[in-house]
């Protein structure tokens, strides 16, 4: 039974996931032998309540004990199964519309689930599991108290060397779980956090939960007289951070982590790995800072840290998302949003100005999803279209495959094409030196798809940008 996508488990409730599946996954996960104790942490959409309770039940049916947090940030999770050797559990579908819901698992190290953890979980699954003998129930209770040691040891790791300055830092958490957790640690590292959509509300009705760039920008108007320093922009479960700037707009997610690598290899050199969708700026800042840079799969980088060992890279990044190995394995919003509080109250002045002196380049750059109808056909069309890429935006230079297809060219400008893990969609991800380039690339992949669906007697029946 295939339950696992990109990053864990995410389905429409109750129609894919229901309580009898949850019931069923927390059964399997006694079997595991990964530990006899195990920590839930829920984000705030409608359905969390039922399945927490639910996997509780069958995880402790299976003889493991369960604390349930509470409604917390998904990291805090991560952070729990490494600082009580727990199985970490976050209840939550990430950025997925209001109506999923799934899991996130982190073993007793706080590393996600590898893929070989989520098979085993995906054959217990399929297989009659009965619960152990009345004697050998686990126990379950309510404890936040994991929730209140990841703030403190948080702030404790990110307390800025110096303080020159006070700063406005707009905070906006889409109605998720990290609503009560990242304005205090904002402010606990010395910044005035002003709030935007941070009442928990599973209807997302501030805004979406996936923090785009389109969808942010509209709201930049509303902070006209504020002037933040920086806006910081959560996912529904916290594990992303998408960031902006009153004036300059939404700050592509590249130029942070190039930002964060070039910190962190100040202090020590090592591997930075980052996923296959980012761009040039990370490379060019890596290797002028002396270290090193490995390309791997989306939504796995946790597997290639824990393959290596966490002592061996300095960070893993993904668009959104910052695994910062000096703090824990798992990817974690509230850490980043806490490293650049501490840079900017050190600095004294706004995040785009750091950049600037930083000299962290912007490159003109382009992110989209085709949606197809039907969407069974996606992947038909996307094995035609890369077929159709090869050799068509001219010679490649490089051609990277370790997820999706990825064709790097001599003008220094790359297209990536891939299919969505977590959606039914067919990802475009492109970046050039020209934006005449940009719009070359992107409007070649435009046409081939609804070329590609046309013969196929189907049609793109949406294409968002962002």
């Amino acid at each position: 039974m295939r339950l696992f996508g990109t990053a864990g488990i995410r389905m429409k409730y109750p129609e894919e996931l229901d309580p009898i599946l949850a019931y069923r996954i927390g059964l399997s996960l006694s079997r595991l032998g990964l530990s006899d104790t195990s920590h839930l942490v829920y984000d705030t959409r409608t359905t969390s309540h039922v399945l927490v309770h639910a996997l509780v039940s069958g995880i402790t049916a299976g003889g493991i004990d369960a604390s349930i947090i509470g409604l917390a940030p998904t990291p805090v999770a991560g952070y729990a199964g490494l600082k009580y050797k727990s199985i970490g559990i976050s209840v939550t579908a990430s950025h997925n519309p209001p109506e999923y819901n799934g899991f996130k698992f982190y073993d007793v190290e706080g590393y996600e689930f590898t893929r070989e953890l989520e098979k085993r979980i995906e054959e217990l699954v399929s297989t009659p599991l009965k619960p152990v003998e009345w004697s050998k129930s686990g126990k379950s209770n309510h404890d936040p108290l994991p929730l209140d040691n990841y703030i403190k040891d948080l702030v404790e790791s990110s307390t800025p060397v110096k303080k020159t300055w006070q700063p406005k830092v707009v905070i906006d958490c889409a109605n998720g779980a990290s609503y009560h957790v990242t304005p205090l640690v904002t402010r606990l590292l010395g910044g005035i956090p002003i709030t935007v959509n941070c009442s928990p509300d599973g209807y997302f009705p501030g805004r979406p939960p996936e923090p785009r760039k389109d969808v942010l920008e509209k709201l930049l108007p509303l902070y006209g007289s504020v002037e933040p320093a920086v806006i910081l922009a959560h996912d529904g479960d916290a594990d992303r951070l998408a960031v902006l700037d009153r004036h300059a707009g939404f700050i592509r997610q590249d130029r942070l982590l190039a930002l964060f690598a070039k910190i962190l290899l100040e202090e020590r050199r090592g591997l930075v790995i980052v996923s296959v969708d980012t761009g040039r700026v990370i490379e060019e800042v890596v290797e002028e800072a002396g270290g090193k840079l490995e390309r791997y799969i989306l939504g796995k980088t946790h597997e290639r840290v824990k393959e290596l060992g966490a002592s061996n890279v300095i960070m893993a990044g993904e668009p959104w998302k910052l695994i910062d190995t000096s703090w824990g394995p798992w990817v974690d919003g509230v850490r980043q949003a806490a490293l650049l509080v501490k840079l900017i109250v050190e600095r004294g002045k706004p995040l785009v100005k750091i950049l600037e002196e930083e000299k962290i380049p912007d490159y003109p750059w382009d992110r989209r999803s085709y949606v197809l109808d039907p969407p069974e056909v996606r992947v038909d069309v996307y094995r035609e279209l890369v077929e159709e890429l090869k050799g068509r935006l001219g010679e490649p230079s490089n051609i990277i495959n370790v997820d999706g297809y990825r064709f790097e060219y001599h003008d220094g400008s790359w297209v990536l094409v891939r299919i969505s893990g977590t959606e039914p969609k067919i990802r475009l991800y492109a970046e050039a030196e020209t934006l005449e380039r940009l719009r070359e690339i992107t409007e070649t992949v435009d046409e081939l798809v609804k070329k590609i669906a046309s013969l196929k007697n189907t049609r793109v029946a949406s294409i968002t940008i962002g």
